[in-house]
């Protein structure tokens, strides 16, 4: 899935060229994409773009009137992408917007699962969708993460990725962070020192940042992910071989030498966890 470094890139690099032109007409290409039904896509017809903006991993295109805030979350396989004019377009998107110069703005997802979603709400509707929300990773410090660790007793692992406590971060880079902070996955929150929690934010911080910098350079996973979906590599800082925790919809990457003390964690389902 996404997450906010990449939605991020996404933002910066769609900004300039959403509006560039009013839309000409606004589709759904499937079923299930579009969530809302009023205002209809139709109403974006004749609008311009403000521009693209981002909350959490959510992509937000605010008409720059400040009536309708069109809202893309592209799940585990959407992509979207902003075609020039006399580009060639996907044969079947999953959305489009089509602009009067002739450009395109088009959602498309790969994969059988079409989970992919496009709502069209006024800003007051936007807030309200959004409002579960906890403060977004990228402005986060440490004591804004010490209220969020104290707040529940729970694992790091399923905390970072919990977008109500904090938004951005997905599976892919909690297995970054935690191994950037020498933290287990496991660790309970609440038993965190003081030393902890700001190691902790200076790992989110870093590890974000650092992404963020190479996706704009347009780099892919392989560049990005140092730990994630490295499993049986040698870890990247003391070369001790890389461990995974499988769950249904997720795998946890992670060090035993660097974050778990030489223990081999045990998936919850099978026998008792080891932290």
């Amino acid at each position: 899935m996404p997450e906010l470094p990449e939605v991020e890139a996404w933002v910066r690099e769609l900004d300039p060229q959403v509006s560039r032109a009013p839309v000409d007409t606004a589709r759904p290409g499937h079923v299930a994409t579009l969530k809302t039904f009023d205002p209809p896509p139709s109403a974006l017809e004749g609008r311009s773009f403000a521009g693209a903006r981002r909350r959490g991993k959510n992509l937000l295109f605010p008409t720059d009137d400040g009536e309708l805030v069109l809202r893309v979350h592209l799940m585990s396989a959407g992509r979207l992408r902003y075609l020039p004019p006399g580009k060639k377009r996907p044969a079947k998107p999953m959305f489009e917007v089509r602009f009067a110069d002739g450009g395109d703005l088009v959602l498309t997802e790969g994969g059988k699962k079409k989970r992919a979603g496009v709502w069209l709400l006024t800003p007051a509707a936007l807030d309200a969708e959004l409002a579960h929300l906890g403060p977004d990773a990228l402005d986060l410090d440490a004591d804004a993460l010490g209220e969020i660790v104290r707040r529940d007793r729970r694992q790091l692992h399923p905390l970072l990725r919990d977008q109500r406590a904090l938004a951005g971060i997905g599976r892919a880079h909690a297995n970054e962070i935690l191994w950037e902070a020498r933290l287990s996955p496991f660790r309970l929150s609440t038993d965190l020192t003081d030393g902890e929690i700001e190691t902790l934010a200076a790992a989110i911080s870093d590890d974000l940042e650092r992404a963020l910098v190479l996706r704009l350079a347009g780099k892919g996973d392989a560049d990005v992910y140092r730990i994630h979906g490295h499993f049986g590599d040698p870890c990247p800082r003391c070369g001790e071989t890389l461990r995974r925790v499988d769950f249904e919809e997720h795998t946890i990457t992670y060090c035993p030498s660097c974050q778990t003390g030489g223990r081999i964690l045990k998936d919850r389902r099978l026998s008792r966890i080891l932290r």
